[in-house]
């Protein structure tokens, strides 16, 4: 591995980008067109990034990872085929990175803003920050296990937002109704026929085939709190947690019930406040399962928004 280039972590001098030299090849197509420098292989989570875009594509990054890839097949080949194989599993992880393509010599201003050393170089952005990932060619197998463990990471904290799609998808007809994915569709039967055992089971086999299957992160958590609360009595539940306030089992189970009736503000608060009051293995036990129920509503709900930054709070 080469030596890091990047002297402050998270920050990137955007000021090279307000008025580029020159315009780069492809000025003022849409995002994510194809030009010369652009990897071949086509891919719905995958953009090319210009000086024009280089902002809005690291704004993405609030929603899901950016993994911005720079290379240049002029002066070093092996770059590109590493941007292609980062478009093929971009495609393969379904938008749980956005792929972000940096041809140096279409722009260069890009390399100057991030303090680029030396090429290739993957580097993740999560958050608007970034951080080197890759700074050598790595074969796509390498990339593939090593991605899946990164984003097996990320889901394990609750992070399970994908991006859209931003090409090479069909818009649907006016008044259409989007086609359903078979993929979930045991789970879904399953949960139809209030069989929530089974749900479970069909959402943890999608889990384990692909842990970087956002949609099926989100559908266990949620099947997961169901199983928790098929046969309780909720007010029963509720009437426990409140004679105590820091009991662990009590307190969660109680959110379980929040979630599932449809109150995810009082859930979350709920384990909120439990963080705050308690420490040590019991606190981490709060905080693990408060973001069980994050997965469950989705990482770019506004309320798991709100109440990440209160659990922040919390635990500092």
């Amino acid at each position: 591995m080469t030596q890091q280039p990047f002297t402050r972590r998270g920050a990137i001098d955007l000021s090279a980008l307000k008025r580029p030299a020159s315009p780069p090849p492809g000025a003022g197509a849409p995002a994510g067109a194809p030009t010369g420098g652009a990897p071949a292989g086509p891919s719905s989570y995958a953009v090319e990034v210009t000086a024009e875009n280089f902002q809005q594509v690291l704004e993405t990054s609030m929603t899901a990872p950016v993994l911005l890839v720079l290379f240049s097949r002029g002066r070093m080949p092996e770059s590109g085929q590493l941007a292609d194989d980062l478009v093929t599993l971009s495609g393969e992880f379904e938008g749980r990175f956005l792929a972000g393509l940096v041809d140096v010599d279409a722009s260069p201003q890009i390399a100057q803003a991030m303090q680029v050393q030396s090429i290739p170089l993957v580097v993740a952005v999560l958050d608007g920050r970034p951080a080197p990932l890759f700074q050598d060619v790595v074969p796509i197998d390498e990339l593939r296990t090593a991605l899946t463990q990164v984003m097996q990471q990320l889901a394990s904290q609750g992070m399970t937002a994908r991006h859209q799609p931003v090409s090479g998808a069909a818009p649907a007809e006016d008044g259409a109704e989007p086609a359903a994915d078979p993929r979930y569709a045991a789970a879904e039967e399953a949960l139809a026929r209030d069989d929530v055992d089974t749900a479970v089971a069909e959402y943890q086999k999608l889990v384990t085939a692909n842990p970087a299957d956002a949609e099926a992160v989100a559908g266990l958590a949620m099947a997961k709190v169901l199983q928790r609360t098929h046969d309780v009595d909720p007010v029963a539940v509720r009437a426990a947690a409140d004679a105590a306030p820091a009991d662990v089992d009590a307190q969660t189970l109680a959110a379980d019930v929040d979630l599932a009736e449809g109150r995810p503000v009082e859930a979350f608060g709920r384990l909120v406040e439990l963080v705050r009051v308690t420490a040590g293995k019991e606190r981490d036990r709060a905080r693990e399962h408060l973001i069980g129920l994050f997965a469950a509503v989705g990482n770019d709900d506004a309320t798991v928004l709100q109440a990440r930054q209160r659990l922040a709070s919390a635990l500092f």
